[in-house]
Formats: C-alpha cells, structure tokens, sequence
C-alpha cells in the first residue's frame, strides 16, 4: 500500500510535515513547496502508485475520485469559479515528462494570471 522510501508516502503518513489541504482515507492533498502559480498545490492517493505509466483499469475509480475533488479543492483553496476562475491539472509522468517526485500526483494551479510557466 505505501514505500517506506517514498517522501509522498512519508507526507501522506505524516512523517514529513506539509501545508494539508485536504486528507481523508484515500487521497491526502498539500501546498507546493515550489509553487508554480498564485495556488498550487497535490493530490496524491495514499495508496502507493509511482505514475500514470503505472495505471491500469484496476486505478480507473480512484483516479475518476481524484479527478472528482480537485475542483472542490480548487475553489476551497481560492481558484475563482469557472467560467471566469478556472484552474489547470497536470500529471508529469516520468522523468522526461518533469516527474520529479515518483509516486502518482496531480498538480493544481490557479489564481490570477500571467503565471503560465510551462
């Protein structure tokens, strides 16, 4: 269910402290400590999953329930609603793709533009 060398595994357990946004029994959500816009901040699943090369069909409902919270959390952390407000979700996925943490996570970022970085 989690690595014991996995520093998302150690945020989600709370070994490691973080900004929580939101934790409940199977995803835990925190602050950016890089943030890349005015909001930014992770979801992750607790239960261990390096990445979406890593997803099968068995992950679909608990990636449709990920999905599913980040707008509540968007706009509970200030994102503006939509049309207007909005937010961006990102997956990276493996090193070529900018994961930098491996262990399944979904970017949200919003807030005021100009702060389109990639």
């Amino acid at each position: 269910m989690h690595d014991p060398d996995c520093l998302f595994c150690k945020i989600a357990r709370g070994q490691i402290p973080s900004r929580k946004v939101h934790e409940d029994d199977e995803f835990f959500a925190f602050h950016d400590i890089r943030p890349a816009a005015p909001i930014h901040f992770l979801i992750i699943p607790k239960r261990h999953v390096a990445s979406m090369a890593q997803v099968t069909d068995e992950h679909a409902p608990m990636l449709g329930r990920m999905l599913t919270l980040a707008p509540r959390l968007a706009l509970q952390e200030g994102c503006n609603p939509y049309p207007d407000g909005g937010f961006r979700l990102v997956v990276n996925t493996g090193t070529e793709g900018g994961q930098e943490v491996h262990h399944l996570h979904l970017h949200v970022l919003g807030g005021p533009r100009p702060w389109a970085r990639g």
